[in-house]
């Protein structure tokens, strides 16, 4: 009964979470700030890129776009030895190049020249049925650099070299939001982790936020004239309300893209699912040959007339089908788009994921990535994730002002007191 008398700002579940809202801050400030900036720099990229002239410096050639096939056999030719094109990504206007992801070359695919005639077919088959029909496994896949390559004349507009393609100021930005420059699987998990921080902060501030009745106007405002501890609580308390639930949609967003599998099985678990990331294995024919890459594209078209080709993956091994991502006619830029999955030894269309026949979990799930990167909801969801990004630094600035201004204030009091009982005695 005591306790229930106390004001709530003595309570010690209060105390408790000022405490944990105060340390978390300040002791991650600078990280959480790094995240924020990056990932608005990242939701601008295009912008930039246009503002700084950041364009390839060869032409791009004006005409049709070339086969599917065409352009992985270029990135083939120029991909450096010991890689492959793993992901082509098409351009979704006139004017832009296609990018090729590359990956670790399996078997004895190599890049190159030479390689493109040992490897795989021209037109990016899956390799030959291994002996008995099994599947054969291949060198990781993991990245391994990038090519720009112009989809009408199928020029390559930038270095093939891997180390060189990783490099420039939004190269580096990229690394930085999603791995903290740590390469391997560590530096992902560290920016995930950092992400709960962003959530304890979010809901912690809400509570610590919430305003005693008849205060609820004066919570959403700053007031007139105030200074001090009291111009940055208000700053801090009233921007973070009023961006708070696009504050939590995106860090719980880069939280998912860092734990798919983890937080995947969390929403499947309330919501039913499929995973989504998943491949689709097919059964190898000995003795048969594959179709190519744009037989596979010419079916998928098929299975979602209308859609615009977004992507090309072709199989890592031979017991899988091809992946290949189309975008409904109308639909807004980086919303999700369709898969189909084409079986290369049956000729025929394996599986199609398609946004509009997704249940609530996999429409929550498909979401996340478009949700975090400021896509597939307009120039205001775009514009409003921005700003979410640049709010960190004020919320690091006046959370620590608050803190230096409150301690520097107790500092005081405690040497007036001390010099009162020294008078005193």
């Amino acid at each position: 009964m005591a306790n229930a008398s106390k004001p709530r700002s003595q309570r010690l579940w209060y105390r408790t979470l000022q405490n944990i809202h105060l340390w978390v801050g300040l002791i991650l400030c600078l990280p959480l700030v790094l995240l924020g900036i990056t990932g608005s720099i990242l939701v601008v990229e295009d912008e930039l890129r246009a503002l700084t002239g950041d364009t390839p410096a060869q032409a791009m050639a004006d005409g049709p776009i070339q086969p599917v096939s065409a352009i992985l056999a270029a990135a083939r030719a120029a991909a450096p030895a010991g890689t492959q094109p793993g992901f082509l990504i098409l351009p979704e206007e006139p004017g832009r190049p296609a990018v090729v992801r590359l990956v670790a070359a399996r078997g004895g695919e190599r890049g190159g020249e030479r390689g493109g005639q040992q490897g795989a077919p021209q037109g990016g088959a899956p390799g030959g049925a291994p002996q008995g029909g099994a599947p054969q496994s291949g060198p990781p896949q993991g990245p391994m650099g990038m090519l720009s390559i112009d989809p009408v004349s199928l020029a390559v507009l930038g270095d093939a070299n891997p180390a060189q393609a990783s490099g420039g100021f939004l190269r580096t930005v990229h690394i930085l939001h999603g791995n903290l420059l740590i390469r391997d699987r560590s530096g992902r998990e560290i920016v995930g982790w950092l992400g709960v921080a962003m959530l304890v902060l979010g809901v912690s501030g809400l509570v610590l936020w919430w305003p005693r009745p008849g205060r609820w106007k004066a919570a959403f405002t700053v007031k007139a004239g105030a200074r001090g501890v009291r111009l940055h609580r208000d700053l801090h308390g009233a921007v973070g309300i009023w961006s708070l639930a696009v504050f939590i949609v995106v860090t719980f967003s880069g939280v998912y893209l860092a734990f798919p599998q983890t937080l995947g099985a969390g929403v499947s678990s309330v919501l039913p699912a499929r995973d989504l990331r998943a491949a689709v294995t097919v059964q190898p024919v000995k003795g048969a040959t594959p179709i190519d890459v744009d037989r596979a594209v010419a079916l998928a078209r098929e299975a979602l007339p209308g859609a615009e080709l977004r992507s090309v993956s072709p199989p890592a091994r031979p017991d899988q089908a091809y992946r290949i991502g189309l975008a409904p006619a109308g639909q807004a830029h980086g919303a999700p788009a369709a898969t189909v999955f084409v079986d290369p030894w049956a000729a025929r269309v394996a599986e199609v994921r398609d946004p509009a026949t997704y249940s609530a979990g996999e429409t929550v799930i498909a979401w996340q990535r478009p949700l975090h990167a400021g896509e597939g909801l307009g120039p205001l969801w775009k514009w409003a994730v921005f700003l979410s990004g640049v709010l960190p630094p004020l919320f690091a600035v006046t959370g620590t002002l608050m803190w230096w201004l409150k301690r520097k204030a107790r500092r005081a009091k405690d040497a007036e007191r001390a010099a009162a009982l020294a008078t005193a005695g």
